[in-house]
């Protein structure tokens, strides 16, 4: 099974080969693709994203981020990909993560949780109920107005993902409006394992800067080391 080395950096949103190797060649280690979405359009394709994925060398490692919450369907697009880590970002419960774990006992899962969406009671028993199925959670921010329950751009409450750090026995991964200029202060206030940035990193045009990438990399990994997250 992949693991989840420890501090995590990761960024989505990859839209070519030529962004893949911008991203590694900013110490990134785990590139996300998000696909089969409700709300936003795909940056690539599957057939595109599959064909990207077979060219990235460890450490960096490929992680499927998608609203499915079906196992069976799950499972077949991590095959298609080639992916070993998905981040499910749809209503996958209990039930739904123990049928994933009996399909693919070697998948990576990282669980979102959408902070906005539910009450944070409803997150902590989520945390609570799940967490023995999973590897890691995400807490990401849900926006109304589109329905997106991430890459919008928004920061939520930190204080709800700091409880939720503290409540977890597994690492959590904060994503959500985060910038090279706020990511250090957020690692801070939230104590996470890791970070997650999609649409912070981006120039105008939506494609990722590399000034924008090495200095996120820079203050998240300087702020995590800090923290004495280690592998």
């Amino acid at each position: 099974m992949p693991r989840l080395t420890l501090p995590i950096v990761q960024i989505a949103g990859v839209r070519s080969e030529a962004e893949a190797r911008l991203l590694e060649e900013c110490g990134v280690e785990y590139l996300g693709f998000p696909l089969r979405l409700p709300v936003h359009a795909e940056d690539v394709t599957e057939v595109e994203a599959a064909r990207i994925i077979r060219g990235i060398a460890p450490p960096a490692q490929a992680v499927l981020i998608t609203y499915l919450d079906d196992p069976e369907a799950i499972v077949s697009l991590c095959g298609i990909l080639g992916v070993r880590i998905v981040q499910l970002h749809g209503d996958v419960g209990a039930a739904a993560l123990e049928r994933l774990r009996v399909l693919d006992a070697d998948l990576s899962i990282v669980k979102s949780l959408v902070v906005g969406r539910k009450d944070p009671s409803a997150l902590e028993a989520d945390v609570r109920e799940t967490s023995p199925m999973v590897d890691a959670f995400l807490t990401d921010t849900w926006d109304p107005a589109s329905g997106a329950s991430g890459a919008t751009g928004r920061t939520h409450d930190w204080r709800v993902s700091r409880r939720l750090v503290e409540l977890s026995p597994l690492p959590l991964i904060l994503a959500g409006g985060l910038t090279p200029d706020n990511v250090a202060s957020a690692i801070r206030e939230v104590r996470p394992a890791g970070v997650d940035s999609h649409t912070g990193v981006e120039d105008a045009s939506g494609a990722k800067s590399r000034e924008k990438v090495a200095r996120f990399v820079r203050e998240a990994k300087e702020e995590l080391r800090a923290l004495g997250t280690k592998p």
